[in-house]
C-alpha cells in the first residue's frame, strides 16, 4: 500500500478506520566497491513495503536525502545537514498529522538519521511516533551474527548488501574480495550513529568505503532470509504498537 500510488479518495477512506503510516528512511551514500549507493534507502523501502502488506498500512515515499557528511569524499554521496533533515521530518509529520495520520512509524536504514528521528516525537505532540531500525530486532541480529560474525562491521555491511542483491542487483566484489581492516569493539561503539571523522580523513582511513565490513560475504540467499526475518519482526512490532492481533482492524487506541 504505497501512498504515492494511491488516490486521495482511497486515502480518505483509509483514514476513517486507520491512522497508521510507515515512513522508510535511508540515505544516498557510497557503500563500498560492491554496495549500491542507495542501499540504506532501498533496504528500508523494501522492508516497509513488504511489511505494509502484512499490516494493511500505507507506506510514504522514502526519505533518501539525509545526513551523510562523512561519506562526501566518495563520488555519488548526497548529504544534507541535520538541521535541514530535522525541519523536513517535522514538516512531513505535521502535514500527515493534520490530515488524520496519528500513528507514524519510521523504519530506518541509516545510523545518522536516528538522532533526528528519535527527536521527532517532541516536534509533533498530537502524533504517536515510533522509530525502529530494521537491524534492531533479535531475529535479524541472530542471522547477522550467524552469517557474518565480526565481519558485519559498521558500513557497507554484508547483511544490507545481501538484501540489495536479493532485491536489485549483484555487483562483482572487485577489491572487496579481500577482508578490510577489522575494527575493535571500542571503535564500533565510538562510531555508533555514524559518528565518523570528516570526509577527507574518513576516506584516508577507509579508502574503499568499507568500515570493518567484509561485503564479499554477502549473498542473495542471505538477503532473502534477512528480509523475511525483518519483515516479520517489523510487522509484529507494528501490530503490538497498534494493539492488533492481526492485519486490519482499528488502530485508534492511544496506548
Amino acid at each position: 500500500m504505497r501512498l504515492d500510488t494511491a488516490t486521495w479518495p482511497e486515502v480518505e477512506d483509509y483514514l476513517q478506520t486507520s491512522g497508521c503510516i510507515i515512513i522508510p528512511a535511508g540515505s544516498t551514500e557510497q557503500h563500498g566497491p560492491m554496495g549500491l549507493i542507495g542501499t540504506d534507502a532501498l533496504v528500508a523501502q523494501k522492508i516497509a513495503e513488504n511489511t505494509a502488506k502484512r499490516v494493511a498500512c500505507y507506506v510514504a515515499p522514502t526519505l533518501a536525502y539525509t545526513p551523510a557528511p562523512f561519506n562526501t569524499g566518495f563520488p555519488g554521496t548526497i548529504s544534507i545537514s541535520p538541521a535541514l533533515f530535522e525541519d523536513m521530518v517535522r514538516q512531513i509529520v505535521d502535514g500527515l498529522v493534520a490530515q488524520g495520520f496519528d500513528r507514524v512509524y519510521f523504519l530506518n536504514g541509516h545510523g545518522a538519521n536516528l538522532a533526528v528521528l528519535k527527536h521527532a516525537k517532541s516536534s509533533a505532540p498530537r502524533a504517536h511516533i515510533r522509530t525502529r531500525s530494521w537491524w534492531d530486532f533479535e531475529a535479524v541480529n541472530i542471522l547477522r551474527t550467524k552469517f557474518y560474525g565480526d565481519w558485519e562491521g559498521c558500513h557497507a555491511t554484508p547483511s544490507e548488501i545481501s538484501i540489495t542483491q536479493a532485491t536489485h542487483r549483484i555487483v562483482a566484489p572487485g577489491g572487496a574480495e579481500n577482508a578490510p581492516e577489522k575494527l575493535t569493539p571500542a571503535y564500533i561503539k565510538a562510531t555508533a550513529g555514524d559518528n565518523h571523522a570528516p570526509p577527507d580523513e574518513h576516506r584516508r582511513r577507509f579508502p574503499d568505503g568499507r568500515v570493518g565490513s567484509h561485503s564479499a560475504l554477502a549473498s542473495p540467499d542471505h538477503g532473502r532470509t534477512l528480509l523475511e526475518a525483518a519483515e516479520t519482526a517489523v510487522a509484529d512490532d507494528i501490530k503490538a504498537w497498534l494493539g492488533r492481533s492481526g492485519p486490519g482492524g482499528a488502530d485508534r487506541s492511544k496506548t
